[in-house]
């Protein structure tokens, strides 16, 4: 929990110094799957309230395609790799927030495994917006459209060892076997968290 807290403590005074050079200021945080990402992205959010600094999280997971449009493209068990997201639709809402005003976001259901449209919404007078996602930093289209969409942008370094044991965790954790849980992790989520690695370009803050 310290560790988590420095994260905090240095993003939100970051935030503090650079917001004002922005009408609405749009952070990336960034890392692998099980990196930690949306526990630190809802942490600063919650920091920057209470600081008087309207902020909230935009999770990239509102992106995914649907369950039957992955079976049908063969790519069901590939579920959370680059090309099982509307990457296109993804840069086009972080464009809409960029530019301001209120925006209608589409937040990701776990209990159920679908997107929701118009789920949640950003209000206008948002000053600071962290998006949290695996592939927010990729080099390769159309990911790398969101380059110039960002003002400050974090990864989240963690082992790949350590990835593995929380990523096995995560599965054990929704009911399946010690078998099955490593199986679906070393199949599926350790190959996502090698492509975040090998294919992100360097954030402006790596934790």
């Amino acid at each position: 929990m310290n560790s988590i807290n420095t994260h905090v403590n240095e993003l939100a005074d970051r935030i503090h110094e650079m917001r004002a050079d922005y009408p609405r200021m749009m952070v990336a945080v960034c890392g692998a799957p099980a990196s930690g990402k949306s526990t630190l992205a809802a942490e600063v959010a919650r920091r920057l309230t209470s600081q008087k600094c309207s902020a909230t999280v935009v999770p990239m997971d509102g992106f995914h395609l649907d369950n039957r449009l992955l079976e049908t493209r063969g790519v069901l068990g590939r579920k959370g790799a680059p090309e099982t997201f509307d990457a296109d639709g993804f840069v086009h809402m972080v464009r809409r927030l960029r530019a301001g005003g209120k925006v209608a976001i589409p937040v990701f259901d776990r209990s159920r495994d679908i997107a929701i449209a118009g789920a949640e919404i950003v209000p206008a007078d948002c000053d600071v917006i962290l998006v949290e996602g695996n592939y927010l930093l990729m080099k390769t289209e159309p990911w790398a459209q969101l380059g110039p969409l960002w003002d400050l942008t974090v990864m989240l370094d963690v082992p790949m060892a350590d990835l593995r044991g929380r990523l096995i965790h995560r599965w054990l954790s929704h009911g399946l076997s010690s078998p099955a849980a490593t199986r679906r992790a070393e199949s599926n989520d350790i190959p996502n968290a090698q492509a975040v690695i090998d294919q992100s370009r360097t954030a402006d803050i790596t934790l």
